[in-house]
């Protein structure tokens, strides 16, 4: 194993947390289709290629994709009591996450028709997590004829991708439960059948496309505006500094917007959202278990020198967080360190807060269009600047069955890898599921080198962005993973320690 770096944070940081200090102060003032080949397991998973079916809309089975540097250690399960994974899958998920998305549409589930059917799938899916030891998984239900006798092959791939994901966990003697499956594996199906449930992609169905999330994902929209104002009048003011100060701050906003997910703390928890992100930024300087912020701004040096580059973000949140991605991408146009920013989005309700094109296209025309602009006069002219930025095609948005799946970044599907490698100059990776992803969701040491677990496979320059809410980690210097420990029992999983991870990627 490489010895951790003991190089001292960068002095661009340091900058970065004088301004987020400044900041706080402002927002305390009130404001006017895989198959997997082999016998497979729960600590074996990751060891099985992916392949695609041989199927004129799915990826050839021999491509030679990179891999990870390091020898791939197990994967993780739900089977510990007393891990966050167990916990999860065993209680939260049910009790905590479902039980919310009842109570969000209550009415329309109790009292609605259209709704009778879809409520008693979503029963019985809450039945199967509250028996999460015993309850074995399935294949999806097969799509109607209707909906793969079309010109849109997107469902059909969508559906054989799956089959493929589950054939191993299911098509054995003994399938595998809720618990036993890899977590990521059992994290994401969950979420797919939740759409299965309410019958999200049937045409025919009378929930077709119902976003149960919806309403959790509005709140948060509309919350965010009083915190979002003090820090978007800075975004413009940035353009007058260097590179190395405007770049790493905008970087910093979208890293610790990520604390703010849905999932875990919602919008009627937090209360006053500017004094859960001001407690955010006033303690990140000593949250910060790694920092490449000064490879990123050279990086972003360079691509200002060749005249901007393709930039695309790998969206997590809806709510505030998605704002700060927001602002991030309007400095990065602004600044000329990208000609284009791409946002990379789900293609289906998942993980709560998770953000779609219908979810990042609502925020801003929330706010170049609906919020007071007296009152937040910076985040109404930011929304103007975001509506224009998208009606000129300088912000793009793209949706892929890809990032609504489990399997790990290396296992990429061929048109999407060699379309980031042949356009993109650099990707974000938001959040805690697309981090867990790059790692695959394996039990790597906490001091592997980022660039030998994610640069050694991924196709195009990468800068994950990323709190930490599960017990998965690479990159961390051992002293600060120790420093956290002895700080926060809870340290892995609340969201409290963040990391930046860069690397210029795979030269295959």
């Amino acid at each position: 194993m490489l010895s951790p770096s003991k190089s001292s944070v960068p002095s661009t940081y340091y900058y970065s947390f004088y301004i987020l200090t400044t900041t706080c102060l402002l927002i305390l003032t009130p404001s006017t289709s895989f198959f997997l080949s082999g016998p497979l397991t729960a600590h074996n998973y990751h060891t099985s290629r992916l392949n695609t079916m041989s199927s004129p809309t799915s990826e050839s089975a021999t491509d030679n994709k990179p891999l990870p540097k390091l020898p791939l250690p197990p994967s993780l399960t739900s089977l510990t009591p007393g891990t966050w994974a167990h916990d999860t899958m065993s209680r939260r998920i049910d009790s905590e996450i479902l039980e919310r998305t009842f109570l969000e549409n209550k009415d329309e589930f109790l009292n609605d028709p259209k709704f009778a059917i879809a409520y008693k799938n979503f029963q019985q899916l809450r039945n199967d997590l509250q028996n999460a030891s015993t309850t074995k998984l399935r294949h999806l239900h097969p799509l109607p004829e209707h909906m793969t006798n079309t010109n849109d092959s997107h469902l059909s791939r969508e559906y054989d991708e799956w089959y493929n994901i589950l054939s191993p966990l299911v098509d054995k003697p003994d399938a595998d439960t809720w618990l036993s499956a890899p977590w990521m594996v059992a994290e994401f199906y969950l979420y797919r059948r939740l759409m299965e449930a309410i019958d999200y992609f049937n045409p025919k169905s009378s929930t077709y496309l119902f976003d149960p999330f919806a309403k959790q994902k509005r709140a948060g929209l509309v919350s965010s505006v009083e915190t979002a104002e003090p820090i978007l009048k800075q975004i413009l003011t940035l353009l007058n500094k260097p590179i190395e100060d405007g770049f790493s701050l905008a970087a910093a906003f979208a890293l610790w917007g990520n604390k703010m997910d849905l999932s875990i703390w919602p919008t009627e928890q937090n209360g006053n959202i500017s004094s859960a992100f001001q407690k955010v930024l006033s303690s990140a300087n000593d949250n910060l278990l790694h920092d490449d912020t000064e490879a990123l701004v050279q990086h972003g040096n360079d691509l200002f020198a060749k005249g901007g580059g393709n930039i695309h973000i790998v969206v997590d949140n809806a709510g505030f967080e998605l704002i700060m991605d927001l602002a991030l991408a309007d400095y990065l146009i602004a600044s000329k360190i990208a000609s284009t920013v791409t946002f990379q989005l789900k293609s289906h309700p998942t993980f709560v807060s998770d953000a779609l094109e219908k979810d990042l296209r609502e925020h801003v025309m929330y706010y170049a269009n609906e919020i007071d602009g007296e009152a937040f006069l910076n985040a109404k002219l930011a929304g103007q600047r975001w509506e224009t930025y998208l009606k000129e095609g300088k912000w793009l948005c793209n949706e892929n069955s890809f990032w609504v799946q489990p399997p790990p970044m290396w296992e990429m599907p061929t048109d999407l890898r060699n379309d980031m490698k042949s356009s993109c100059d650099l990707a974000f990776i938001k959040g805690d599921a697309n981090y867990r992803r790059l790692l695959g969701d394996l039990e790597w040491d906490y001091s592997a080198p980022f660039e030998d677990v994610v640069g050694h496979y991924f196709p195009c320059p990468v800068c994950a962005l990323r709190t930490l809410k599960a017990e998965v980690g690479c990159g961390m210097e051992i002293e600060m993973v120790e420093k956290a420990k002895a700080l926060d029992d809870e340290w892995l999983v609340n969201g409290r320690f963040g990391v930046v991870h860069f690397s210029k990627g795979s030269e295959i």
